[in-house]
């Protein structure tokens, strides 16, 4: 999410002779490419680095994801403004690197052993791998999944033949759930697709499809059918207005609670 500042004061003038680019306001210095570059900022006593990113931009734009802290500035505006910036939001700065940290630190320790025995969330619960023998197909018995591989399989193979099943478990659920809600919203996706975005559960295109991301397999029945539904509704609104929400709620009148509980969800890493 970007976080807008206040707008800096305006560059020096050009110099006599030099006339501005169109596009760009009176007495605007053509803006220099810069490389990004890190740099360290103490903020409530907490020493940050972040990257700073100078862009085609008329404000001061903060961004906290994977890289951490990033910091997006017109070619003009000082360091010192970026900072003093920095210094407004430092509140919201350190509580969204805390949450990345928690996330990070939750998603190592949700890593998938690829082994015997190892453990695979699905649906809510736990499915126990199994590597006993020699099988075409992983088979699905009970709360264990017996993959088909001997017990000396390399990680690479076991989590490949996992992923296959994986997916080809999710196409097949996604398929069943749009099939019993589409025609309750009365709407027919031209087509469901899996998707593998890092950021995304789903999404809905003007053109019909929608794409469910593989790893909802991983959540419980409940959050799996919002998602599901939420990308039918956009079928019929391709907006998060009133009116999507009212059709939203038709089928699933708890979609506040699951849509907290989804923000704080943290899927395994599968490497």
């Amino acid at each position: 999410m970007d976080r807008g500042g206040n707008a800096p004061p305006g560059p020096p003038s050009l110099r006599p002779g030099r006339r501005a680019r169109p596009g760009t306001r009176p007495g605007a210095r053509r803006p220099v490419k810069e490389r990004p570059s890190q740099r360290q900022v103490l903020l409530a006593g907490s020493a940050v680095t972040y990257e700073l990113q100078r862009a085609r931009r008329r404000s001061i734009g903060l961004t906290v994801g994977e890289r951490g802290l990033v910091v997006r500035a017109p070619a003009w505006t000082t360091v010192g403004t970026i900072e003093a910036a920095l210094q407004d939001k430092a509140v919201w700065v350190l509580r969204k690197l805390h949450q990345m940290q928690e996330h990070a630190r939750r998603q190592q320790a949700a890593r998938i052993v690829w082994a015997d025995g190892g453990q695979l969330p699905w649906q809510g619960g736990v499915l126990t791998l199994r590597c006993d023998g020699l099988r075409r197909a992983p088979l699905l018995s009970g709360e264990q999944l017996h993959t088909g591989l001997p017990p000396d399989s390399p990680a690479s193979a076991l989590r490949t033949r996992v992923l296959a099943w994986f997916q080809r478990e999710a196409r097949a659920h996604f398929a069943q759930q749009v099939q019993r809600f589409a025609p309750r919203l009365q709407v027919q996706p031209a087509r469901v697709l899996l998707t593998s975005a890092a950021t995304r559960w789903g999404s809905a295109s003007a053109q019909g499809s929608i794409r469910l991301n593989w790893r909802l397999m991983h959540l419980r029945p409940e959050l799996i059918d919002y998602v599901v539904v939420h990308e039918l509704a956009h079928l019929r609104e391709m907006n998060h207005s009133l009116r999507f929400w009212a059709i939203v709620e038709q089928l699933v009148p708890q979609h506040r609670q699951l849509r907290r509980e989804l923000r704080g969800v943290c899927t395994p890493l599968w490497d």
